[in-house]
C-alpha cells in the first residue's frame, strides 16, 4: 500500500508534511513525494525533503490515494496545477483516498470534486472563496471526512488529518 504526497517546490507546510508522513511510515504504508519539479523542495520553516518526480511522472495506478500537503507555496505552485487536478479527480473517480490539509484543499475545490461535500480549509480569504466558488459545504473544525474526502485547516490538525485518512485507507 501506497500513497502520493504533493509538495510545492517551495514553502510547503513542515508540519503538515513530516506529521503525517510520519505516522504513515509507522502504519506500514509506504509513500512517494511528487512536486511541480523533481528535486530538493524547501518548507516554510527551513524542512527539506525530495522530490522523487514530477505530477507529469505520476502513474495514479500505483498508489491508493492522494495527499495534497499545505503552506504558503501551495496557493503559487499547486493550485493552477492542471496536472494535479487530473490525479485528484482520478483519484477521486476511481473511489481512492483523496486528502489536503491547510491551503491544499483548494486542489480538490479546483479539480471539481468538493461540490455538495463537506470540508474544511485555513481560512484565508482567498482559499474560502475557492471553495465556496466550488461550492463545497465548509465547517470551521480541524478535520472532515466526506465518503474518501478528507481536509484539514492547518499545522495543527496534521496528526488528526493523519489519523483519518489511515482510518479511510483501512475501510
Amino acid at each position: 500500500m501506497k500513497l502520493l504526497l504533493a509538495v510545492a517546490p517551495e514553502r510547503f507546510r513542515d508540519e503538515e508534511l513530516e506529521v503525517p508522513k510520519r505516522a504513515f511510515e509507522e502504519a506500514g504504508i509506504g509513500i512517494d513525494i511528487a512536486s511541480t519539479v523533481a528535486g530538493t523542495c524547501t518548507g516554510m520553516l527551513g524542512a527539506r525533503t525530495e522530490a522523487a518526480m514530477t505530477f507529469d511522472e505520476v502513474d495514479p495506478g500505483d498508489y491508493v490515494g492522494i495527499v495534497v500537503v499545505g503552506g504558503a507555496g501551495s496557493a503559487d505552485h499547486l493550485w493552477g496545477s492542471r496536472r494535479l487536478q487530473e490525479l485528484v479527480r482520478t483519484f477521486f473517480e476511481e473511489g481512492r483516498v483523496v486528502a489536503a490539509i491547510c491551503l491544499a484543499p483548494v486542489v480538490l475545490a479546483r479539480a471539481g470534486i468538493l461540490a455538495g461535500r463537506q470540508a474544511t480549509v485555513y481560512p484565508a480569504p482567498a482559499a474560502v472563496a475557492e471553495m465556496k466558488r466550488a461550492k463545497a459545504v465548509l465547517h470551521d473544525i480541524p478535520v472532515v471526512a466526506d465518503m474518501q474526502i478528507v481536509t484539514a485547516n492547518g499545522p495543527a490538525a496534521a496528526a488528526q488529518f493523519a489519523d483519518t485518512v489511515i482510518t479511510k485507507l483501512e475501510c
